[in-house]
């Protein structure tokens, strides 16, 4: 059978001296095509359009301000380190009062005590952040641990073996050490987004509404875990397991050494942050938030032991706190404010609105009865949400009026104020709830936050004038 190529085979044909190939072309099966431009390809019938493609998994991480905060090497190490030793926080004065008002019979008792600790911080605190200032985070933070957890080891001793009542007051001032984690933890991530740019302005920001967010983690785990400790295991034990969480965290955070901001040696040329009138009215506002939080946290406490449900004052505490903490993450998702200070008047205003319903949810039932805590619960959950806000936007205040060089000192000395504020706060709260109903003690923040207000409006017109942004 003969060979019969296929019509598009090629075939090599000789030209002088060249060697073409051409395209052969057989009558079978029509005549070639013409030599010509390619021809367009046809047109498909439309289809359905292609569904959104997901983003990548960085963009995601690149829209969320939190990823991009920690995406910072160094920051989760010396975080994780910074909230083990702040989970303490929430639980010594719980712990203490347990503690106290179980051994001694006496919750007026237990609070002037607390209420000592806080003062006597508020007197070293800024002594200590002057230090640290100077001399370095590391250098100083461990050893005023370590004096902290001694002194809390010698509070246990002299309750266990039934001390006299002095004892109590001198240990729980000895305490006073207790280095500011979180004011240490702020200055890092200032010193990490330095510079006056709307990019660090808002990382900032994120920064502080999340380290916010912390404490009231703290606050919200910590008396649970304490009063579980103190109620479930021996009463002694949520102290113990406090000072052991506070020197642990401060041996974390100490050693990560590359996110640490330079010491600054000596800052006597630097102006005092006290020196600043914005401040100083700051601070007023702080003094009087405080008072809400120590006069909240005693009282809610009572009401708790009067309605026959201690163990359960832990989660009812808690539940502010989760609220609070809720709020601070939302707040760090938007963007920061650009007039700080009425930002704080609103926040204050908005917190001295919402105290009003523990009060409302405490008086709602008889004395003694043990349906209103759901309630009560309830209210503290709410009331919690403006908490958050103002906190954040008042260390921001604190940062843009501190001037550089003493970050850690101004951050303390609203810490301070803070303290001392609680330590009032728990002093009147303890006093309040041993000669009238523990109920009526919930008045007592409810008046703390419009003294706030009152701080505040008094204020804003000068923070408004003196606030920088962040360098």
């Amino acid at each position: 059978m003969p060979y019969s190529p296929a019509p598009d085979t090629p075939l090599l044909a000789v030209t002088g001296d060249s060697l073409v190939l051409a395209r052969r072309y057989d009558a079978r099966f029509g005549p070639a095509p013409e030599p010509g431009p390619p021809s367009a390809p046809e047109p498909t019938e439309p289809s359905e359009p292609p569904k959104a493609a997901r983003p990548p998994r960085t963009a995601r991480r690149r829209a969320n301000p939190y990823a991009r905060l920690f995406a910072i090497p160094g920051a989760r190490a010396f975080t994780a380190g910074n909230l083990l030793a702040r989970l303490p926080m929430g639980m010594f004065s719980v712990s203490a009062v347990i503690m106290i008002a179980g051994s001694r019979g006496s919750y007026a008792l237990a609070g002037a005590v607390t209420a000592t600790g806080l003062a006597a911080t508020a007197l070293v605190a800024p002594r200590t952040a002057r230090l640290v200032d100077r001399y370095g985070q590391a250098r100083i933070a461990v050893p005023a641990a370590a004096i902290a957890a001694l002194a809390s080891l010698a509070l246990v001793l002299c309750v266990r073996y039934e001390a006299p009542d002095w004892t109590l007051f001198a240990a729980y001032a000895a305490t006073a050490t207790t280095p500011n984690t979180g004011g240490m933890s702020r200055a890092r991530w200032a010193h990490l987004h330095r510079g006056a740019t709307p990019e660090n302005a808002a990382a900032l920001h994120t920064a502080n509404s999340f380290e916010q967010a912390a404490d009231e983690l703290c606050f919200m785990l910590g008396p649970v875990l304490a009063a579980f400790l103190c109620t479930a295991v021996f009463p002694e034990a949520g102290t113990l397991t406090g000072a052991v969480l506070l020197l642990t965290g401060v041996l974390v955070f100490a050693a990560q050494r590359s996110t640490e901001p330079p010491a600054t040696g000596r800052t006597d040329a630097a102006r005092a942050p006290l020196h600043s009138p914005a401040l100083a009215a700051l601070l007023a506002v702080f003094l009087a938030t405080g008072a809400v939080f120590g006069a909240t946290e005693v009282v809610t406490l009572a009401f708790a032991d009067d309605r026959g449900h201690q163990a359960w004052a832990g989660a009812v505490l808690a539940l502010q706190a989760a609220g609070s903490c809720a709020a601070g993450l939302l707040l760090g998702t938007l963007r920061p404010a650009r007039r700080v200070g009425r930002r704080l008047v609103l926040c204050v205003a908005a917190m001295s609105a919402l105290l009003a319903l523990p009060l409302l949810a405490a008086t709602a039932g008889a004395p003694g009865s043990a349906g209103t805590l759901p309630l009560l619960a309830c209210a503290l959950l709410i009331a919690g949400a403006a908490t958050a806000p103002t906190m954040v936007t008042g260390m921001t205040l604190v940062q843009r009026l501190t001037p550089a060089g003493r970050l850690n000192e101004g951050m303390t000395l609203a810490v301070t104020a803070l303290l001392a504020g609680i330590a009032a706060g728990a002093a009147a709260g303890g006093w309040t709830v041993e000669h009238t109903d523990p109920a009526r003690g919930y008045a007592l923040p409810l008046c703390a936050a419009l003294l706030a207000l009152l701080c505040a409006a008094a204020g804003a017109r000068r923070f408004g004038h003196d606030e920088r942004p962040a360098a």
